[in-house]
C-alpha cells in the first residue's frame, strides 16, 4: 500500500494507520507505545473513551528525525 502525505498535514491517524504491515512505521504496538512513553512520539489525542489519534505531522516529524523508512 502506497502512502501519500504532504508535509504539514493536519490529518489525524489511528494506530492501525501508523504501525503494522500497512502502516507508515515499521514498529510493533508495544514498541510504539514505549516511544510515546519515552517522549519520542507525542501522546495521542483522545477523541472519545475508545478513540485515540495522532497528528500526521507529528508522526512524519518523528520519521524524519529518525531516518525511518517504509520502503521495505
Amino acid at each position: 500500500m502506497e502512502h501519500r502525505t504532504t508535509i504539514g498535514s493536519n490529518r489525524y491517524l489511528r494506530l492501525a494507520q501508523i504501525i503494522g504491515p500497512d502502516g507508515i512505521l515499521p514498529i510493533s504496538r508495544s514498541g510504539f507505545y514505549l516511544k510515546v512513553k519515552a517522549g519520542e512520539i507525542p501522546p495521542p489525542l483522545k477523541l472519545g473513551p475508545r478513540i485515540s489519534v495522532w497528528r500526521e505531522s507529528d508522526i512524519l516529524d518523528f520519521i524524519e528525525s529518525k531516518g525511518v523508512s517504509n520502503d521495505g
